[in-house]
């Protein structure tokens, strides 16, 4: 399938409600509203296509964007791709469910996600602290260094209250991903967790809310979730 055949199966699948949900949170034209579980017959036709990926990335259209995470090789790019399609993420659907997302599948994860953890930009922060979740939620805890990462859980702690919103978002899913899919500092997210307290993100909003690790991982213990791991990180 090319470029023209794919756009044309994508837009026969957007939906107006959908595109409006996208919109609201904070998808912009153009885009046709393709729910993601209407994709997957559409990628099990293409499987894993990067030069198709790459055209459909270029695109600017918020479906195509997504589709072209879904059919990415992600061993067939390089830090300077993961970058590029960085500059072209424009909100979090993309920066932490496209980019983050295919990252977490390359050996190179790590490395990328460390700079942009270290970026003074609000979505690169939020994909390098966000790739991190999807890595531990899928991969064996020997993968990551234990002192790193409780590191990180005191970097958190340190400076979650003053980040960006959408930064707030991922290291408080970090705090809790930690929790409940890192076993050898279960106990020291939990205390990190407890520290750091509900965090307030969209404070200069009416729709100001609070995000609560510990209470998020408390249901997890409740469920017996601790020491889950995903299969899959991408569908």
């Amino acid at each position: 399938m090319n470029l023209e055949t794919v756009m044309g199966e994508l837009e026969a699948l957007g939906k107006e409600r959908t595109k409006k949900i996208y919109q609201a949170n904070g998808a912009h034209e153009p885009l046709f509203g393709v729910a993601t579980g209407a994709m997957k017959p559409l990628f099990r036709k293409i499987k894993r296509n990067q030069p198709l990926a790459e055209q459909l990335y270029a695109t600017g259209n918020y479906d195509a964007m997504y589709f072209a995470g879904m059919i990415a090789d992600p061993e067939a790019m390089t830090e300077a791709d993961f970058e590029r399609w960085m500059d072209k993420a424009y909100f979090y659907m993309l920066s932490d469910y496209v980019v983050a997302v295919t990252l977490a599948e390359t050996d190179i994860a790590q490395t990328v996600s460390d700079t942009w953890i270290a970026s003074d930009t609000e979505l690169r922060r939020s994909a390098g602290w966000s790739c991190y979740c999807w890595l531990l939620g899928n991969r064996p805890d020997r993968e990551f260094s234990e002192e790193k990462m409780a590191g990180m859980l005191e970097l958190v702690k340190n400076t979650i209250h003053d980040a960006p919103n959408r930064t707030k978002y991922a290291m408080n899913n970090f705090i809790y991903t930690v929790g409940v899919s890192y076993l050898p500092l279960h106990d020291k997210a939990v205390a990190i967790a407890k520290e750091t307290g509900p965090v307030e993100v969209n404070r200069d909003t009416s729709k100001s809310k609070f995000l609560n690790a510990s209470v998020t991982i408390q249901k997890a213990v409740d469920k017996g979730q601790i020491g889950f791991k995903r299969k899959y990180v991408r569908c």
